[in-house]
């Protein structure tokens, strides 16, 4: 996507982070979005790896910084410093394995700690071509998305299903987040608070009136 532009040509810079237990697939899901490659193979991420992708919102170009931690928690120590600016979270939990979504609300209390509370996430039930071996229901994730305030989809990153769409729908929504916040500065006579290329963006709480919860599994 926008390859027609250099690299380091955008107009947006967004910092999403993966998070969830080790194993659930978050650099399968990274290495597919940036990529398209999947590894069988692929080892626990030790420490933290990131990668960027440029895509097009709204006739803008939006480059995200996606950063993947280890989910190992004898890695903690490295990780806590890594959500700092992130303003978007792809919280991951695998439906094969009932475990790593009872840790979805611990992991989500440790981003909410570290990040602006109003920060955007997507809640991701990975491996959804494992159908056979579902733990975790379709349901069940969506009701605990609803219940607190996050986006929803599930994917696959062996099959590519939803993950494209996954992360294509965090950044939109993080970048009409940010678009709005500067046009209702704009309205309210202040100077125009685009930010520019490279700064930080603070959603603050601007993601609160902004959330739903996103749709949809195929």
């Amino acid at each position: 996507m926008a390859g027609y532009r250099a690299e380091d040509d955008y107009d947006y810079l967004f910092k999403l982070v993966l998070i969830g237990d080790s194993g659930v697939g978050k650099s399968n899901l990274l290495s597919r979005f940036t990529r398209n490659e999947f590894s069988l193979e692929s080892k626990s991420t030790i420490g933290v790896e990131f990668a960027t992708k440029s895509l097009n919102v709204d006739g803008k170009v939006i480059k995200a910084q996606i950063w993947d931690t280890a989910g190992q928690e004898r890695y903690r120590a490295i990780t806590s410093a890594y959500y700092r600016g992130a303003v978007g979270a792809l919280l991951v939990y695998d439906v094969t394995r009932h475990s790593t979504f009872e840790n979805v609300e611990r992991w989500l209390k440790e981003l909410r700690d570290h990040t602006d509370p109003n920060i955007v996430v997507m809640l991701i039930g990975n491996k959804s071509d494992l159908r056979h071996l579902v733990a975790v229901s379709t349901e069940d994730g969506k009701s605990f998305a609803e219940r607190e305030s996050l986006f929803f989809m599930e994917t696959s990153a062996l099959e590519a299903t939803n993950v494209d769409n996954a992360f294509s729908e965090i950044l939109t929504q993080i970048y009409r987040i940010v678009s709005k916040k500067a046009m209702d500065s704009a309205d309210d006579g202040a100077a125009s608070t685009i930010p520019a290329k490279g700064e930080k963006i603070d959603v603050g709480k601007d993601v609160s009136a902004m959330k739903s919860v996103g749709c949809c599994s195929s």
